[in-house]
């Protein structure tokens, strides 16, 4: 496993004396991103009701909206840990501008468990990894170490979106 003790974690910013990339702040911090946080992360389902189901009663989130709209239906839960950071379940094809083409190409990749994954974090991935595959979770990887610092392991939720679960290591003395 690599050390990453020695790796630089800061953000990057311009040196000093030295313009910015065009269009971004010389510096990090301003105040008007002082407040800045992330309040929604979107994943596409194929069955509200299967994703209600398994995000409530499995991973144990709290529905914060469930509204619909004629054929569109906005379902956001919540962590335990993170009530402010929603996890918003959109349906396939149910964005502005989207053809019908564009519709069939994203429920193609869902099918294939090839959209972007959701990674989770919590104290006990192992205890993590029973109670899903308990429940009927698809297990895509068992638990295991990693070289960046984790271990995780890995389920496809029911519309195929990939879900990771890490803890982290212990650090090296």
């Amino acid at each position: 496993m690599p050390d990453l003790d020695d790796m630089d974690t800061t953000t990057s910013t311009a040196p000093a004396g030295m313009p910015a990339a065009p269009g971004w702040p010389a510096t990090a911090g301003s105040p008007a991103t002082a407040t800045l946080g992330v309040a929604n992360c979107f994943l596409v389902v194929d069955d509200h009701e299967a994703a209600l189901t398994f995000y409530r009663d499995v991973l144990g989130c709290t529905v914060t909206k469930d509204v619909t709209m004629g054929e569109f239906r906005w379902l956001s839960v919540a962590t335990p840990t993170q009530p402010e950071l929603e996890i918003t379940m959109q349906s396939v094809g149910m964005c502005p501008g989207c053809s019908e083409e564009d519709r069939q190409a994203v429920d193609t990749l869902l099918a294939k468990g090839l959209m972007n994954p959701l990674v989770f974090r919590c104290d006990d991935v192992d205890a993590l990894f029973e109670h899903v595959r308990a429940a009927g979770g698809e297990v895509l990887q068992e638990p295991m170490d990693q070289f960046y610092g984790v271990r995780d392991c890995a389920f496809r939720d029911p519309a195929g979106n990939m879900l990771r679960f890490n803890q982290a290591l212990p650090t090296k003395e």
